[in-house]
């Protein structure tokens, strides 16, 4: 859609990037709200019912710049609730191994939703429209209005004191320490896969806009065996192997997609997302609630998302925008007259697997 309305790929990373910078600024502000002052049920109603009206909002705007600053102020009250909802899961489940994969397929599941949507909202031979960003208002105050219905999920932290900088403690302990670092840099190369696949797969390998929805949830197709299977592996494998597996898999998609040739490849690639979130994401979470005290638990996910879905995507987006740029060559159409863009993906690819591959190597001699 950005595409369509003719911004260039440092834009096009740019606000992309808005949900990390999101994921930086609120929820170290948000999550000691949660964790102090207001139920986490009540943060996340009024989080997603600002979203609405801002989602609604961006679908009228045609220029970059005010495109950047409404997302950003969406991702400013949306980022928080990424970490807040897995909070409010961990507070109600007896066993978070056990039972945070089973209700966490659930959002799989509603992320399968949304990426079929996208066949019927956008017709083949019509040109890419807000439709999709209409459909997100609509489901951002359907959720508002549901998250007033979620457990009751009071403060839990004492006055006096800061849960997000009590959350820091964690990396006190070395090994966390090493989870945490690594998760940072390697996020930083897994921000290319969320940036620019939809387009890639238009590009590069001739798949329509209306069917690139769909053809991307064969990814959350595959997640939901392994989300069901989490707390098997986890128990089998232990913590450290499933987080190798998870990383090492991100490694192998960008490998697959260097190679983009035949397109059986591609299509391994994405549905290798059921190892690539299940196996890194979600466990990174299981950890987290893990090793971090009851009373800063909110914090404790929020530092993790501010490390990961924040500074690491962040940073990751903003690369892929300008790498994306500088591996891209405008040529005109003689006959039509029209810009033509070609990007060399091979090497756009090659970049983030080989961070990948650096950051697997790293904790596995460290963590």
């Amino acid at each position: 859609y950005l595409d369509s309305l003719g911004f260039s790929r440092q834009n096009i990373g740019r606000i992309y990037a808005t949900i990390p910078i999101g994921s930086v600024i609120a929820p170290m502000f948000v999550g000691t709200i949660a964790d102090r002052y207001f139920a986490s049920e009540h943060v996340m109603a009024v989080s997603h019912l600002l979203g609405a009206g801002l989602l609604l909002w961006m679908t009228r705007i045609r220029k970059p710049g005010m495109f950047f600053v409404v997302a950003l102020l969406y991702a400013i009250v949306f980022s928080p609730t990424l970490a807040i909802v897995n909070s409010i899961v961990f507070a109600h489940v007896p066993d978070a191994a056990r039972d945070f994969p089973t209700v966490r397929v659930l959002g799989t599941i509603g992320w399968i939703l949304a990426g079929l949507s996208l066949k019927f909202v956008l017709k083949p031979g019509e040109p890419v429209n807000n439709r999709p960003i209409l459909i997100a208002a609509a489901l951002s105050l359907v959720l508002g209005i549901f998250s007033f219905m979620l457990p009751h999920t009071p403060p839990t932290a004492k006055e006096g004191e800061i849960p997000f900088l009590q959350a820091f403690e964690l990396l006190n302990d070395p090994s966390f320490a090493v989870f945490f670092g690594v998760s940072f840099f390697i996020t930083i190369a897994l921000a290319f896969y969320f940036s620019f696949t939809a387009i890639y797969l238009e590009s590069n390998s001739g798949v329509k806009s209306e069917n690139i929805g769909p053809l991307m949830s064969i990814g959350q197709i595959v997640e939901i065996g392994f989300m069901f299977t989490l707390g098997w592996f986890l128990k089998e494998m232990g913590m450290r192997w499933v987080l190798i597996a998870g990383m090492a898999a991100w490694g192998v998609r960008y490998a697959l997609f260097a190679a983009g040739r035949p397109f059986v490849l591609v299509l391994a690639g994405i549905a290798l997302h059921g190892i690539c979130f299940d196996f890194f994401f979600a466990a990174g979470f299981i950890h987290v609630e893990n090793t971090a005290p009851k009373a800063i638990q909110a914090s404790g996910q929020a530092l993790f998302a501010v490390l990961t879905y924040g500074l690491g995507m962040w940073i990751g987006s903003e690369a892929s925008g300008w790498l994306n740029h500088w591996a891209t060559t405008e040529r005109t159409d003689p006959e039509t007259g029209e810009t033509i863009k070609e990007t060399n993906w091979r090497l756009f690819w090659t970049v983030p697997c080989v961070g990948v591959v650096v950051c697997l190597l790293a904790f596995v001699l460290l963590f």
